[in-house]
């Protein structure tokens, strides 16, 4: 089993920076590829950025520019910084694992932390 407990989350203006970030513990040995998902009320849970364990990272084109997604092995952490925040940015992000072992695909998720971006 993986745990997934996401922290950061808050309220702020349009243009603000906030950063999120993942403590990732329990059977973390063959986690494959770390990422961040987002789902806003009313639509579907999407990709916001996505991290190999080779550090290969991607992002959703609609915050490609503004986000950055990083990973701290030693303190196994996962970090989503996010920048000049939008309202359509509000949402619940999810940290979100994947790991592959004795041929099986696991999922994991975290609990969810708001994000609120609003005058």
């Amino acid at each position: 089993q993986v745990q997934l407990v996401e922290s950061g989350g808050g309220w702020v203006q349009p243009g603000a920076s906030l950063t999120l970030s993942c403590v990732v513990s329990g059977s973390i040995f063959n986690i494959n590829a770390l990422a961040w998902y987002r789902q806003a009320p009313g639509k579907p849970r999407e990709l916001v950025a996505h991290l190999t364990s080779g550090q290969t990272a991607s992002y959703g084109d609609s915050v490609k520019g503004r986000f950055t997604v990083s990973r701290d092995n030693e303190k196994n952490m996962m970090y989503l910084q996010m920048n000049s925040l939008r309202p359509e940015d509000t949402a619940v992000y999810y940290c979100n694992a994947v790991k592959v072992y004795a041929g099986e695909l696991y999922e994991y998720w975290g609990q969810g932390i708001q994000v609120t971006v609003s005058f």
